[in-house]
C-alpha cells in the first residue's frame, strides 16, 4: 500500500509556479514513475524473501533485516528529506534520490551475500526518503489547486496499480529468471525518469520553508529505531535476559527519549511536538502505529509460509495479494465518504474490527494448501483497510490548523512505517517449531494489535461533532511546519 496520508502531502504543497500546459504531463510523469518505482520494490520485495533466503543460505533475522534496512532509513530521514527538497530544491533533491535508490538497487541484484544486500537496501531507504517526498511535493509545485485532483487521481491510481502488480510482477521474475531481477528493473524505470526530469522538471523550492535542518533528531532518531530492531531481532537468538539485548533496547529507548528532548528546543524540528496537544492527532497516529504494524508483520511473514510449507510458486504467492490490493483501491472513493457521513470515528472503530476478522481468518487458515481458501480473508482484509484508510487520512487533517496538514500528514506516514519496522523486528521471537504454527501465531498478533487500534479510536477520538483540532493559540511559534 501507499502511505495513508501521502495524497494530502501533495495539496499541502504550494504551487511554486505557473507551468506551461505542455510541461505538465511530463512533469506529472517523473513523479508518478519515481514513486512508484519505491512503491513496486516496497511491494515485491516480500515475496522473494523466501528464495533470497534459500538462494543466499542465511537466516530468517537475515531476511528481517533486509526488510528493516531500508524502513530504518527511509523512518529516519523521510522528513528532514522533505525538508530539505523544500530548502534545497525538490529537483536537484529528486535526481539525487532516484540516482541513489537506482545504483543501490543494482548494488542489490548483484550482492554476493546477505551482508551487502542488507547494506544496499539502507542505501535504498536513503534514497526512498529523499524520492518519495520530493515526489509528492513536485506535483504540488507544478499543479495549481483546481488540477491537482486530477494529477492526485493519476497518481494515486499509478501507486495503486503498482502495490497490485508488484507482488506479482515479482513473483513471475522470480519462477522464471532470478530474485535478483526485482531489483534490477528498478534502473530501466530510472533511466527515462531521470532524463525526463534532467529536460522538462522545473526546480522549485518553498520560499516559505524554515530554515536549516534538524540533523541531530535524524540521527537520534535514527540510532534509537536502530537499536530497539537490533535488539528485537537479536533477542530471538540470544534471549530476552542477556545483557546485550537488555543493553541494546535501553540505548534505544534512551536515544528515543533524547530525540524528544532535541525537538522540544530546535529551532526547526523535523517532529513538532505541540502537535500532539491534540487528542485525536495522538489517537489517530496511536491507531495507525497497532494497525500498520499489523498489515507489516502479515505481510512479511506470509510469503514463507505459502512458499516454505505450502510449496506455492513464487507468482502464486503474490497473487494471494491481488484480492486485498483490489478492493483497497476500488473501494477507495466509496471509503472517501465514509467520514463525511457518519463522521470519522466509527469507521475508524468498524474498519480495524474487520481487518482484525481478516487476520483471523488467515490464522485459521495457515495449514490449508489451496489458493482459493486464501481469497475469502484477503478480501476481508482489504474491506477493512478500505474501510479505515480515507477516515484516517481525514482524522489526521481534522486535527490540526490548516498551515500544519504537510507535516502531519508526514508524520502519520513514518508512523505507518515505523509501525512495520517495530513488528517485523519482533517477529523472530514469535517462531514456533513449524512454519504452520507460527503463522497462525503471527496472523493472531496482528487480530490483537488490530483490534487494539479499534479499541484507540473508541477511546481517543472525538464523536462527531466535536472539534477535534487545536487553536492557533495551543502552537508554539518555533514548532510550526517544517515541510
Amino acid at each position: 500500500m501507499t502511505q495513508p496520508c501521502a495524497a494530502e502531502i501533495i495539496r499541502s504543497t504550494h504551487a511554486a509556479s505557473v507551468e506551461p500546459r505542455q510541461n505538465k504531463p511530463w512533469i506529472l510523469a517523473v513523479a508518478v514513475l519515481g514513486s512508484t518505482m519505491a512503491y513496486i520494490d516496497e511491494s515485491v520485495v516480500n515475496v522473494a524473501l523466501p528464495k533470497i533466503q534459500a538462494d543466499l543460505h542465511t537466516s530468517l533475522a537475515s531476511m528481517q533485516w533486509v526488510v528493516n534496512a531500508y524502513t530504518l532509513c527511509m523512518c529516519a530521514l523521510l522528513l528532514i528529506g522533505g525538508a530539505a527538497a523544500d530548502q534545497f530544491g525538490r529537483r536537484r533533491l529528486f535526481l539525487t534520490g532516484i540516482t541513489a535508490f537506482a545504483l543501490a538497487s543494482i548494488a542489490c541484484g548483484i550482492a554476493p551475500n546477505a551482508a551487502v544486500l542488507i547494506g544496499s537496501r539502507a542505501v535504498q531507504g536513503v534514497g526512498a526518503a529523499l524520492l518519495i517526498p520530493c515526489s509528492l511535493a513536485i506535483i504540488g509545485a507544478a499543479f495549481d489547486a483546481r488540477e491537482r485532483g486530477t494529477a492526485i487521481g493519476i497518481w494515486s491510481g499509478a501507486g495503486a496499480l503498482a502495490g497490485g502488480a508488484g507482488p506479482l510482477l515479482g513473483g513471475l521474475l522470480i519462477d522464471h529468471w532470478s530474485w535478483r531481477a526485482i531489483f534490477l528493473i528498478n534502473p530501466l524505470i530510472a533511466v527515462p525518469t531521470v532524463w525526463i526530469a534532467v529536460r522538462r522538471l522545473p526546480e522549485s523550492v518553498d520560499s516559505a520553508a524554515r530554515a536549516g535542518l534538524d540533523w541531530r533528531g535524524a540521527v537520534l532518531v535514527f540510532a534509537g529505531l536502530g537499536s530497539l530492531v537490533y535488539g528485537l531481532i537479536s533477542a530471538a537468538t540470544l534471549g530476552w535476559r542477556d545483557v546485550t539485548i537488555v543493553g541494546t533496547l535501553v540505548a534505544g529507548a534512551l536515544l528515543l527519549c533524547a530525540f524528544v528532548l532535541q525537538e522540544r528546543h530546535a529551532p526547526a524540528p523535523m517532529l513538532p511536538l505541540a502537535l500532539f496537544r491534540s487528542a485525536s492527532f495522538s489517537g489517530v497516529n496511536l491507531l495507525t502505529l497497532f494497525l500498520y504494524g499489523a498489515l507489516g508483520g502479515a505481510f512479511f511473514f506470509l510469503p514463507f509460509v505459502l512458499i516454505e510449507a505450502h510449496g506455492f510458486s513464487a507468482t502464486a504467492a503474490g497473487a494471494v495479494y491481488l484480492p486485498f490490493t483490489l478492493v483497497v483501491a476500488g473501494l477507495s472513493r466509496w471509503s472517501g465518504g465514509l467520514a463525511d457521513r457518519f463522521g470519522a470515528r466509527w469507521p475508524l472503530i468498524v474498519g480495524p474490527v474487520v481487518a482484525a476478522l481478516g487476520f483471523a481468518w488467515l490464522a485459521a487458515l495457515a495449514g490449508e494448501q489451496r489458493y482459493w481458501t486464501y481469497l475469502g480473508p484477503m478480501l476481508v482484509l482489504g474491506l477493512g483497510m478500505a474501510i479505515t484508510v480515507a477516515p484516517l487520512t481525514t482524522t489526521v487533517l481534522n486535527s490540526v490548523n490548516d498551515g500544519d496538514t504537510g507535516i502531519a500528514s508526514g508524520i502519520n506516514n513514518v508512523v505507518a512505517a515505523a509501525a512495520g519496522l517495530l513488528v517485523v523486528a519482533l517477529l523472530g521471537t514469535l517462531v514456533t517449531n513449524s512454519l504452520v504454527s507460527t503463522a497462525r501465531v503471527v496472523m493472531a498478533t496482528a487480530a490483537a494489535l488490530a483490534l487494539a487500534s479499534a479499541g484507540v479510536a473508541a477511546l481517543m477520538l472525538p464523536p462527531r461533532g466535536q472539534a477535534a483540532a487545536p487553536t492557533a493559540g495551543d502552537l508554539r511559534p518555533d514548532q510550526g511546519p517544517t515541510s
